[in-house]
This record gives structure tokens, sequence and C-alpha cells, in this order.
């Protein structure tokens, strides 16, 4: 079976459109997925898919915990529940607050972008984030492309970079679970503290994201092993932003075994 269930539009950090990414998964064959842009629900109701696939609807919500960027995928969510929609909104209010700081940081090392220069970029996104700014830095001609920006200006120890401040995982899972939806733990490979596992899986989290492109076979065996003793369901998602930095394009060939628990819980 193909699916994916962790992609991007232009409705917060990706480039295409709902509508242009509901093509695209058409095109490569998927058979399930989802629009899980950051910290928003915007793209739903502004697409059709296309063919025999179905859609379940998601959403990424970014957190912060012990220093790590903790993200969190929650699916089948009543949309428009007061709890997500509040904390959609604290992000939100957030990431503003981490552009501002990151806009004065970076003028005062002598780059002399906007706030209006980033919002031109972001578009209709509501959930601003780094690669708005870097987009405005190469557009500006003060960076050769996003890859230059983020590892000159953007992450810890340079100029611009402002650590985030969001949301608890703990948090994000009880909302997700309170609005009906499921909570599945994005990436877990790239967490610098895998402790951090352990702890969600005690809280009430329902899944891992275990097959991703980054994770390799001993990611997967060992995520595969963890969500088997604690009774998660496992997903898949390519985390597809832009083929221009995502080659792979979108989609995840996965047995059918794998991921009929998660669609159970969601279709």
């Amino acid at each position: 079976m193909i699916v994916d269930f962790h992609s991007h539009t232009c409705e917060s950090d990706g480039t295409l459109s709902p509508q242009e990414l509901a093509d695209f998964m058409d095109e490569r064959g998927v058979d399930v997925f989802s629009i899980s842009d950051h910290d928003t629900l915007a793209a739903y109701g502004a697409f059709t898919p296309r063919g025999t696939a179905r859609v379940v609807v998601g959403i990424e919500i970014n957190t912060t915990y012990r220093e790590n960027e903790v993200h969190v995928l929650g699916y089948g969510i009543t949309p428009d529940h007061p709890q997500m929609c509040a904390m959609i909104e604290r992000n939100i209010a957030e990431r503003r607050k981490r552009i501002d700081t990151m806009i004065s940081r970076l003028q005062r090392a002598g780059y002399s972008i906007t706030f209006e220069d980033v919002a031109r970029e972001a578009g209709v996104a509501k959930a601003l984030g780094r690669p708005h700014v870097g987009k405005a830095l190469v557009r500006a001609g003060m960076a050769p492309d996003l890859e230059w920006v983020f590892r000159n200006l953007l992450r810890g120890g340079k100029p611009g970079y402002v650590p985030s401040k969001h949301v608890t995982p703990q948090e994000a899972i009880e909302t997700i679970s309170r609005a009906g939806g499921v909570a599945v733990l994005a990436h877990p490979g790239r967490l610098k503290d895998r402790a951090i596992i352990n702890e969600l899986a005690e809280c009430g989290l329902h899944g891992l994201e275990v097959f991703y492109p980054r994770h390799d076979g001993s990611d997967i065996a060992a995520f595969r092993a963890f969500a088997n003793r604690h009774g998660l369901v496992m997903t898949a998602g390519s985390d597809f932003h832009d083929i221009r930095y995502h080659a792979h394009g979108v989609g995840m060939v996965v047995d059918d075994a794998d991921i009929a628990p998660f669609l159970d819980l969601v279709l």
C-alpha cells in the first residue's frame, strides 16, 4: 500500500497549494493520505482528492520540551474543537513573537529584512517559520539559498537563531485526544533526546511515525519494536514540503499489516 500521513502545503511552510499537493498524491498513486500542516488545518476544505484516494484529517503541532523540538501529529480530529483551536492560536502567536525576535537579531547582524518581507514569503500561511525568513533573505539577495541560511544564520549559535517556545508535547497529546484524534510522534529519529519517547508513551501517545525518509533500517527496527512493546500504532510519512528539497516526492510504500491498526483508528 502507498500512504503518506505527513506532508505540507503553502498554508504552513510548504510550496504547493492544497489542491496541487492532493494532485501530486494522485500522480504518485497514494492510496490514503493526510495534509499535516504546522499548527493549522486551513488546507481542509481547500482541495478535492483525485481518483479513489482516501483522506485522513491531519495536523502537525509544534511543541517544545527539554530543549527539544518535538512534533506531534494529530489525526482524525474535530477541526473546530475549542481546545484544539485555542492551542493552535497559542502556537501561532508564539511563532509571531519568535519571528519578530529573529528579524531583530538578523538586523543587528547586518541583514536588513523586515517583517513585511517575511510575511510576503509566507503568503496565506499564518504559521510563520524559519523557512519564510530564509526565503526573504534569499529573495533580498543576502543569501544564496535556504541551505546556506539555515547553516549560517538560523541554527543554534548563529546570529538569527531563536529557540522555539511552543506548547508541550504532553499538552498536544491531551488536546488531540480530547478533540477525538489520534496522537502520533513525528520523526522520532530526529529527537536529540530519545528518552522523551518513553515519557510520551506513558502520557497517552497513540503512535509513532516509524516509516520516514531519514530513518535507516536500524531506526525502523528500533521504533517498530518500541511500538509493539507499548501497543502503539505505526504510521508513515514523507514530510514533503518542496520537490527541490524533497526529491523523493510523496508517498511511502508500507506493508498493509503495518499500517492497518492505524487505519482502523482513523477510517
